[in-house]
């Protein structure tokens, strides 16, 4: 009781002097980026401590204001300071400053200073929020920096429905699937890094190169109608104000592989390049051998350059340059079991050694000009290389057990595979914004990407009896495995893409409650793919023992060859030779795979922004767009009687409205319906098998028509999205909401229920339905005598249900690959039904000295990797709770020293294979290892 009382005291003090006092409110804008909201500027009573900063709308509020006459002072970094004298502050009222701030010299008559009655505070913090008129969340670059977030990836993974798969490049928009969203940078489309998937890694983009990361979960007329669970947008880093340059270099360590004598393949660079790609892939297996080599001591190391300078031509004209460029490595070493497990248990290893070496390599230029005020174009080129290097041994306790084994199929079968792979990416992106008389408005981009995705030189060994190798007996060895000549191989595969993009968006401002929109947008894309083997058959295995297992270029060298016939070890078999006369045989050959794809999308579309009282705000909108997808393939193992290609084309329409209701001055209630599409990927439809050691995954042409061209060609999807949004004080946020998809004709990855049980792409039922809720709660705890929160919680989750119904798909006239199921239903492939993120932050101030603490919690709930077919059950990756800790610490104006714990948790990542017969069969399981690091930066 005595408590209620004190607090009841201090809420009557508070409301007393409230009412005596003023307040200052209002919006900051950003000269330099067409006016649009400038976040984090500051805010200050000049001869005072009062102060405050601008939030993520631009918009600011000083409360507890004595009546009186101040000068208001704003400042941000890089820009010029304004200072507003004779600011009138009167009891009880409101004064509104909103301004606009730039590098260059401010005008006070830019300046607009009003005084009105006394309102909620919660107004200023709402101005531009009212103005959004679609479902969308997104998230500063100084929010990163708050949070103490370092890329896109853990961005996004703050926004609800969102999850970051631990050590994997995914991201799961509302519990679905990479297939079912998009990626794109300033408008524009961005190709992945990982030709496998759709979308680019985001762990690529730090934080020096992010302006902003927004998430569209409802649909609007504007994008591709490829969209089923959202669009994830990065907007680059822009740089306007003096000069800069600012330099950090970072080191840390893998707890599971600190102190191991690490190797990698032989030919990549310790910096992720790959130099011998002008060499005949039988050049390079005649010169080069199969033994992995040293690598540097598994130390994880870091190293940026950033900087920006603008130059300023007249009152209004202004270039603008920024740059960054960034290197990171790490080591990971993963250990477990690895089986392949189709309709039976084939191949069984219970002891997998992997030594993991990843790097990346970005770059990115942005040039700016701002002819006036009016106009502003950006040209952006981003360069990102990402390489894995990645040698296995499978195995290694002699335990190792094949089916197929000629020798021995209870122990000692063993494989070392020893690959590396490179994607090198180059975006090249020119945009303008113009305005015209305050009514007309014009958006454009374009855009051109290449892909450059290799798996170069991939060594594949297979032994068999390998317990010989422990047994410290020089007269008991193990021998190659020759089922097959490529059970002993080396594999070159290469993938080149190249992709035009372009957007053109024209708004016509009819009134103050009537803005229309039209405008088109299109890619076009070609993919070529190419891969080949060599295998070694040895010419007498049980006379060409191995001595030493960790010495195989004394076996597999060009001395060996068995040139002239039955002077050698061993022969180099290809499966496609240049011609007959000179035979597969120790000669080199043509590719064994190719395939070739095009795809042409190209839309128009109408849209309006209805602004209909003080209440109700309507978009609607409507889209037409053309899809076109071409592959044409020669691969090995397809049926005889298949054409070799697919084409098809197909003109779709694509309605969508968002509606926005008011239901007071700091909570919404949103809508949102669209009808949308999900085209096939090339690599769901080439039929290409891809073989890892323990999983066979290849495309289905019929995804596009089936064999007689008479199925589906892409999926359609209706989406239905109810929000209601409450913004309580700055930064924070209630949110719930309810969505619900059906998707026609869905993609599932499926395990053929055969000897092979390879992973192929159906459609594997007439429609899948999705229904979720969303919930999101911002909270600031605690906040400082400048009302800047010092601690605060961020707590989001979301609950997906689906189901999808299965049905049989024998192969035949209609089909070129077949399934079936024993059951009429499923939940869909790559859904989540639980996913949980929250954060903690401490910021608080000691004089120079502005820490940031940050923990940070994830967890997905099981979802199936791929279907099972026949009696068999799903591969289902399992759960992965993640807990990340940053600590960040800025010292003065120009030094940072940042300490981080990565998945301290350290989870076991599981696939497993269900109902086999014999219980659940683990096909793959492994720890990623806690990564602690430290980063030094200084900004001169």
């Amino acid at each position: 009781m005595k408590q209620v009382f004190i607090a009841l005291l201090i809420f009557t003090h508070f409301m007393v002097h409230s009412q005596e006092a003023g307040s200052i409110i209002g919006k900051l804008t950003d000269k330099e980026v067409n006016n649009e909201p400038l976040a984090f500027a500051n805010v200050l009573i000049k001869n005072t401590t009062k102060g405050t900063t601008s939030d993520f709308d631009g918009l600011y509020e000083i409360t507890g204001v004595t009546p009186g006459e101040y000068t208001l002072v704003f400042s941000f970094l890089g820009y010029e300071t304004l200072e507003i004298p004779n600011v009138v502050v009167e009891s009880g009222k409101v004064t509104e400053i909103n301004t606009a701030l730039g590098a260059g010299s401010v005008s006070l008559d830019e300046v607009v200073i009003t005084v009105s009655t006394s309102k909620d505070s919660e107004i200023a913090l709402l101005l531009e929020q009212k103005k959004a008129l679609v479902i969308q969340e997104a998230i500063s670059a100084e929010a990163l920096k708050l949070k103490g977030i370092d890329n896109a990836a853990a961005a996004v993974s703050q926004i609800s429905g969102i999850s970051k798969q631990q050590g994997s490049s995914n991201v799961y928009v509302r519990g679905l699937g990479d297939r079912y969203q998009n990626t794109t940078m300033n408008g524009l489309s961005l190709p992945s890094n990982d030709v496998n998937k759709k979308n680019i890694d985001l762990d690529i983009f730090g934080s020096s190169i992010i302006e902003n990361v927004s998430v569209s979960k409802a649909y609007g007329s504007t994008f591709y109608g490829d969209f089923a669970a959202g669009n994830v947008n990065i907007d680059s880093k822009d740089y306007t104000g003096n000069g800069y340059l600012e330099v950090s270099l970072g080191s840390g360590l893998n707890s599971n592989a600190a102190g191991e004598n690490f190797v990698r393949s032989e030919g990549p660079s310790n910096y992720g390049f790959y130099n011998r790609y002008s060499n005949d892939p039988f050049a390079i297996v005649l010169a080069h051998g199969v033994d992995p080599q040293a690598a540097w001591d598994p130390i994880n190391i870091s190293g940026a350059i950033e900087g920006g300078y603008s130059f300023s031509f007249g009152k209004e004209s202004r270039l603008s340059l920024f740059g960054a460029t960034s290197f990171k490595n790490g080591y990971e070493l993963l250990e477990g079991p690895a089986r392949d497990y189709t309709n039976v248990l084939k191949t069984d290893f219970p002891n997998v050694r992997e030594y993991s070496y990843n790097t990346t390599t970005t770059a990115l230029a942005n040039i700016g000009y701002r002819i006036n005020t009016n106009h502003v174009v950006k040209l952006s080129s981003l360069f990102i290389n990402n390489s894995v290097d990645a040698v296995g041994y499978y195995g290694i306790n002699g335990l190792g057990r094949n089916r197929d084994a000629i020798l021995n199929t209870d122990e000692g079968f063993y494989v070392m595979n020893a690959q590396f792979n490179q994607d090198m990416i180059f975006v090249n992106q020119l945009t303008g914004i113009h305005n015209f008389d305050d009514k007309i408005t014009l958006g454009w981009g374009i855009g051109y990407n290449n892909v450059f995705s290799d798996e170069p030189d991939r060594k594949r060994i297979t032994l068999e009896n390998y317990q010989f190798a422990l047994d410290g007996d020089n007269n008991t060895n193990p021998v190659f495995y020759t089922n097959i000549p490529f059970d002993n191989q080396r594999f070159f595969q290469s993938i080149k893409d190249d992709e035009l993009n372009s957007y053109i968006n024209l708004g016509y401002k009819l009134s103050e409650k009537v803005k229309l929109n039209f405008g088109y947008n299109g890619r076009t894309k070609e993919r070529r793919f190419s891969s080949i083997r060599y295998g070694y058959e040895i010419v007498d295995r049980d006379n060409t023992p191995v001595t030493d297992v960790n010495n195989f270029n004394s076996i597999f060298n060009v001395s060996n060859i068995n040139i002239p016939e039955g002077s050698g070890l061993y022969d180099l078999i290809v499966l496609n030779p240049i011609n007959d006369k000179i035979g597969n045989k120790n000669r080199p050959g043509l590719p064994e795979n190719t395939y070739t794809g095009n795809l042409d999308i190209h839309g128009v579309y109408a849209s309006a922004e209805l602004s209909l009282g003080e209440k109700w705000s309507l978009v609607p909108g409507f889209r037409v767009e053309s899809f076109s997808q071409n592959v044409e393939y020669d691969v090995i193992n397809i049926r005889p009687d298949d054409p070799g290609y697919r084409n098809v084309y197909e003109n779709i329409y694509l309605p969508s409205l968002n509606v926005r209701y008011a239901l007071n001055d700091d909570s919404n209630l949103r809508f949102a319906f669209s009808k949308t599409a999900s085209f096939p990927e090339f690599k769901e439809v080439a039929p290409f098998v891809y073989e890892s050691v323990t999983q066979r995954i290849g495309g289905n042409p019929d995804l596009l028509g089936g064999l007689n061209g008479q199925g589906p060609t892409y999926s359609d999807v209706y989406n239905f999205d109810l929000k209601y949004e409450w913004f309580l004080e700055r930064g924070e946020i209630i949110s719930l909401a309810a969505f619900s998809k059906t998707i026609k004709n869905p993609v599932n990855r499926v395990v053929a229920a055969d000897a092979t049980g390879t992973q192929r792409y159906f459609r594997t039922g007439e429609q899948a339905d999705i229904y979720g809720v969303e919930v999101e709660f911002r909270k600031n705890l605690l906040s400082n005598t400048d009302d800047i929160p010092v601690l605060s919680f961020g707590l989001n989750a979301a609950y997906t249900s689906t189901k999808q119904d299965l049905k049989d798909i024998p192969a035949g006239s209609e089909n070129t690959f077949g399934t079936s199921f024993d059951r009429d239903s499923d939940e869909l492939e790559g859904a989540s039904p639980f996913i949980i993120n929250t954060d903690l932050n401490f910021s608080p101030v000691f004089g120079n000295y502005k820490p940031k603490a940050t923990v940070v919690f994830s967890y997905f709930s099981d979802r199936i990797f791929s279907l099972g077919a026949g009696s068999l059950g799903n591969i289902v990756e399992r759960s992965v709770p993640t807990l990340n800790f940053v600590w960040k610490n800025e010292i003065g104006e120009h030094f940072e020293a940042n300490l981080s714990a990565m998945n301290l948790l350290d989870p076991e990542i599981s696939l497993i294979r269900e109902n086999t017969g014999v219980g659940d069969v683990i096909i793959r399981e492994y720890t990623l290892g806690v990564n602690i690091g430290l980063t030094l930066k200084y900004k001169f």
